[in-house]
């Protein structure tokens, strides 16, 4: 689903490229991604250890902002959107990172705005850490998934201190969908990762970009007081849409591929459009609330394809998360001279392409990360362009388990 559609802001510069998916293994937490430059850590003598091999289809899941507070302050205020899905789950436990003194929590649930229960605790054994225990609103239902909206206020002075009248920003960042504000009056001097720059309704520059890497990125940020009066530039945050969309190829020689499309829609009202069908005819389409379980029914609106919403969205807390599914039957994905084929236009920030059982991957136009699930190879893609859509080509072989036709 376009970021352009459902924020009704234009997409515009950006960065260019499809980037390589990372493994990311929880959220915000203190693991050893978090600690080390390397996702597998190292060995005493030094040497890398390895990661395990990709099984995951989708990683990126949960997103962060970091608002730089006032000078002088150490503080910084985060807004943090994690997801639990293990079913049955009735709270998500969110850890502060040790050495960060954190104040100021609130938790929301994000279907409704409405306040949810919570404490925040040490973490035992462990002196240096506390935990958030958000309860969430029910427990995490077969087929969906549990949110929560965190705020909360960390002071650090290792990661936010002042160099003369500068502000320094220092903070190893591994793994999400990343924002970063510099407090108002404030120009970038330099940052360290490439990333989309915008000016905020209220006039502070924001820096927005993802982690592909996989690997902890130490993000370095120096910023200067200024007179430069700047206003509002309507660059859309690209890496705060969620959206993920999965192709589960069948047989090539039926040009018969699953669709399945999550995503969260903040625009207010009382209904959502589909808009992603405008580049996925989907046969067989359900929609489901993933924050309930249940199935949307849809309508038509003129030429637009709606569910109406059991909770309006009428703030900005507020969003519904939807899960799109459906077949669609394309006929450049077929057999070509003994080749598995796949050739699509793909949209959005995240896309995996999952092939079918016994093929194994050959050619990839596009940068991506090759992983396993459930014995059959795929290919995941990060777009970090910001014009929203790449083209992609997929050859692959049969190996020698590769069923028979």
């Amino acid at each position: 689903m376009p970021v352009s559609s459902r924020s009704g802001a234009a997409v515009a510069a950006g960065l260019l490229g499809i980037a390589l998916l990372p493994v990311l293994i929880g959220a915000q937490g203190r693991g050893r991604g978090a600690d080390s430059p390397f996702p597998g850590g190292t060995n005493p003598d030094g040497s890398l250890r390895a990661t395990p091999p990709l099984t995951r289809l989708f990683t990126q899941d949960a997103y962060t902002e970091y608002a730089i507070l006032a000078p002088g302050s150490a503080e910084f205020r985060i807004r943090f959107l994690p997801e639990e899905t293990r079913v049955g789950a009735t709270e998500l436990v969110n850890a502060t990172r040790g050495g960060s003194e954190g104040s100021d929590v609130e938790v929301y649930d994000p279907r409704t705005g409405k306040p949810l229960k919570f404490t925040y605790e040490p973490v035992p054994n462990d002196p240096e850490a506390h935990a958030i225990h958000a309860t969430l609103p029910i427990p995490v239902p077969e087929g969906g998934v549990g949110r929560v909206l965190i705020y909360k206020t960390y002071k650090d002075p290792r990661t936010y201190w002042m160099h003369g009248d500068d502000i320094v920003w220092v903070r190893s960042l591994s793994g999400y969908r990343l924002g970063v504000l510099l407090p108002k009056g404030f120009s970038f001097i330099s940052s360290n990762v490439a990333a989309q720059m915008t000016t905020t309704a209220d006039g502070r520059l924001k820096l927005a970009f993802a982690n592909p890497s996989g690997q902890a990125n130490p993000v370095t940020i120096h910023a200067r007081k200024t007179s430069a009066n700047f206003t509002a530039v309507p660059f859309t945050d690209m890496f705060f849409d969620d959206v993920k969309t999965l192709y589960d190829l069948d047989a090539p020689e039926s040009g018969r591929i699953r669709v399945e499309q999550i995503y969260s829609d903040y625009r207010k009202g009382d209904k959502a459009t589909l808009d992603s069908l405008s580049y996925l005819p989907l046969q067989d389409l359900k929609v489901v609330d993933l924050d309930t379980a249940k199935p949307f029914t849809t309508a038509q609106e003129g030429k637009n394809t709606i569910v109406k919403l059991d909770v309006p969205i009428a703030d900005e807390r507020q969003s519904v998360h939807l899960k799109i599914t459906g077949t669609i039957r394309d006929a450049s994905y077929k057999v070509t001279a003994g080749d598995l084929v796949f050739e699509r236009t793909l949209y959005d920030l995240r896309n995996t392409v999952l092939l079918p059982a016994g093929w194994e991957v050959a050619a990839v136009s596009q940068s991506g990360t090759v992983g396993m699930y459930q014995g059959r190879a795929f290919v995941a893609f990060i777009n970090l362009n910001a014009e929203n859509n790449y083209k992609v080509t997929i050859h692959a072989r049969k190996g020698a388990s590769a069923p028979a036709r």
